[in-house]
């Protein structure tokens, strides 16, 4: 980043006043009889309704369209394990996105925990006050257990964006590369660059929209993960196959797909020699990919190609699927984001970027057109349209699925922010 660059990011930040995100006041308040119905003692009487069936906390409070967005600060974006406080930024600019796109209020919270009981046993005292949890920038592996568990205690959506929304948007745009190139998930030779939270995720996802597992080689550090290794953890066994291929050149060899969730310049050309005709490439490290698009077109023609960044085609980007998923789940009442909503998420998502772009949303890009191909295989994070689409999914997936408290909305499908009760 530039100086100048870095200097207008703290900018951003600090003027005209601290901070991305304020709470505001959403009833009236210029009168003594105003000020006696929002505190005493008007307040008394949604009290007792609550105390009387906890359901109406939906009715009289902002719980219903409260997530919070939780971390303890161990994988701050591509910066590491800066602590608690040092996410709160980040933290913030999740909210921004949330009320941005989706007209979903925040709180942020930023957890000193010292263990990932501590930080389960925080989130667990504190979930009955929102709608729906947004887990944060939590390392692996223990952010798949913390997870796991707060979804078993808790009585609402329980998210981790690192995991669940890369995978989510990822899946939506494989679908698409993939088809474009000829070829089918169910038949792709898949190989993985990474084993961390996104990549585990990602794997699991792509099984469920057809991908077969015994097609699939993941890479951390050491290799190949394969089923001779002794020193793996139980999400990495997961994906252990059996199979005498050890480096990334060996596992790259004639594969259809590779998706990189792991570090800059990673993948050489000569790896993308090696691979299927008509490949596709998710280099999705932040901010430098596994091998660059300028590298990767100029090795081969036949490519799809996909990026983390937003100065390139093709941005893998969460923000088209958590705001929108959490619309769909809060709109229903949803008690959990279970992986048939996952699917629909991706469905959606991937539907999307086969309609005609409305020529605004071009205008917003400085395109004169943007048109279903190999430049663009997921939709633009300012496409309106992903609140018409993408919440009718994911609500429709919770009511089908057995975890919605409510009906599906009859102001459903969302055509712009105003539609939003």
């Amino acid at each position: 980043m530039s100086e100048d660059m870095k200097q207008a990011a703290l900018d951003y930040h600090s003027k005209p006043r601290p901070g991305k995100i304020s709470v505001e006041i959403t009833k009236p308040t210029l009168t003594s009889r105003d000020l006696s119905l929002a505190y005493s003692p008007g307040v008394a009487e949604p009290v007792r309704e609550i105390a009387a069936d906890p359901e109406n906390a939906y009715l009289y409070t902002a719980k219903g369209n409260l997530v919070a967005v939780i971390s303890d600060g161990s994988a701050i974006l591509g910066l590491g394990n800066l602590g608690p406080l040092a996410s709160k930024p980040v933290m913030e600019g999740k909210g921004v996105l949330f009320k941005r796109f989706a007209g979903i209020d925040v709180f942020d919270i930023e957890v000193n925990s010292e263990s990932p009981q501590a930080f389960i046993e925080t989130v667990e005292r504190i979930a009955d006050t929102f709608g729906g949890i947004n887990l944060e920038d939590i390392k692996a592996p223990e952010c798949f257990e913390i997870e796991r568990t707060l979804i078993e205690k808790c009585n609402v959506p329980i998210f981790h964006d690192d995991q669940h929304g890369t995978a989510i948007v990822t899946a939506a745009g494989m679908l698409n590369a993939l088809e474009l190139q000829g070829k089918t998930l169910e038949e792709a030779r898949i190989v993985c660059m990474g084993a961390g939270a996104a990549a585990v995720a990602c794997m699991k996802i792509l099984i469920s929209c057809g991908a077969k597992s015994e097609n699939i080689m993941m890479l951390d550090r050491k290799g190949v993960i394969h089923s001779g290794r002794d020193d793996l953890n139980q999400y990495k066994a997961m994906f252990a196959v059996e199979t005498d291929r050890r480096t990334p050149e060996d596992a790259l060899k004639d594969a259809d797909v590779f998706i990189g969730l792991s570090g800059a310049d990673l993948m050489s050309a000569e790896m993308l020699k090696s691979m299927a005709p008509n490949p596709v490439v998710f280099a999705c490290s932040n901010p430098d990919p596994e091998i660059s698009p300028e590298l990767a077109l100029a090795t081969r023609d036949d490519l799809i190609m996909a990026t983390g960044r937003s100065d390139y085609p093709n941005q893998v980007n969460n923000v088209l699927g958590f705001p929108f998923i959490f619309r769909g789940a809060l709109d229903v009442r949803a008690t959990a984001i279970n992986e048939e909503m996952k699917v629909a998420a991706v469905h959606a998502i991937r539907e999307l970027a086969k309609k005609p772009v409305p020529q605004e949303i071009c205008d917003a890009y400085g395109v004169d057109s943007l048109e279903f191909g190999k430049e663009y295989i997921i939709p633009k994070p300012m496409d309106i349209r992903l609140l018409e689409m993408v919440p009718a999914a994911v609500a429709r997936a919770a009511v089908d699925s057995g975890v919605a408290g409510k009906a599906y909305p009859a102001h459903y499908p969302l055509k712009s922010m105003e539609d939003i009760i």
